[in-house]
């Protein structure tokens, strides 16, 4: 179940991301090809005024041609600005659509990766668990083991006190005797050494798993932090995200309210 629904969520992604693709650049078509036309416009339009100011010199009434042209200019740049500015608003609010959908797509992806990511966390809870276990059993192991081990050296230590004891028996000469015990000191220094090595080796390996326990537990702690810091993040970018929408959707009917004054004004004036 859990990887049908990321394949649905995954393939709704798919969908929405290619529909608002194609529809952001059709929308990015339109808009380039109003700007190119608009600029075109400002073109001819200083064009015809550049024209119209060479023309007047030619005239008896150079001032006034002079004012008319430019009074021309004006009233075609007044309506070339009005456009402008309202393609200018028209990109800013398909802007913020298309960062509200991309935003919805991340949000919907995460909350569809959400029971991958808590299964994950429960593969690893269990993992840690298993191996608390397991080191658990293992020392009690060692643990019942110990008695043991301290009968065997216990009984070396008797077996080769025998041999020295059965060596004197036979008429041992004193030379041969103390180069026995030299080889029994040898031989037991050797087995010292060993037992100790034994020992640093368990209490390093000890040292060390309790090392990989507290970095394991460091990790799973900042893992859930860092979870933690992530959801407040998109939280607050959730907030931000639908203040700002409210802000642009209020800008954008008090323009419409302002274009709507200013045509009812023009007709008046007609």
């Amino acid at each position: 179940m859990l990887a049908d629904a990321q394949e649905n969520a995954a393939a709704a992604s798919s969908a929405v991301s290619t529909s608002d693709a194609a529809s952001g650049v059709s929308a990015a078509n339109d808009f380039d090809a109003r700007q190119k036309t608009l600029d075109t416009r400002t073109a001819e339009n200083n064009y015809r005024y550049g024209v119209a100011q060479h023309n007047c010199y030619s005239k008896f009434f150079v001032n006034h041609c002079l004012n008319s042209a430019r009074e021309d200019m004006r009233v075609v740049a007044a309506d070339i600005r009005k456009e402008q500015l309202a393609l200018d608003d028209e990109k800013r609010v398909e802007h913020a659509r298309q960062r509200d959908e991309q935003a919805a797509i991340k949000r919907a992806q995460y909350e569809a990766d959400a029971p991958a990511r808590a299964a994950q966390d429960a593969r690893n809870a269990q993992a840690y668990d298993d191996k608390q276990r397991q080191h658990e059993l293992s020392q009690a192991q060692r643990n019942a083991e110990a008695p043991q081990r301290a009968a065997n050296e216990q009984a070396f230590q008797q077996k080769q006190q025998q041999h020295a004891i059965d060596q004197a028996q036979r008429g041992i000469s004193p030379s041969q005797a103390a180069a026995n015990q030299k080889a029994y000191d040898a031989k037991q220094a050797d087995f010292q050494r060993k037992l100790d090595e034994a020992h640093q080796q368990a209490a390093q390996k000890a040292q060390e798993r309790t090392e990989k326990q507290q970095r394991f537990q460091q990790k799973q702690s900042e893992a859930a932090q860092h979870k933690a810091d992530v959801e407040e993040r998109q939280k607050e970018a959730a907030a931000k995200a639908k203040q700002k929408q409210e802000e642009q959707a209020k800008q954008q009917q008090q323009l419409e309210q302002q274009q709507k004054q200013q045509q009812q004004q023009q007709q008046q004036q007609q």
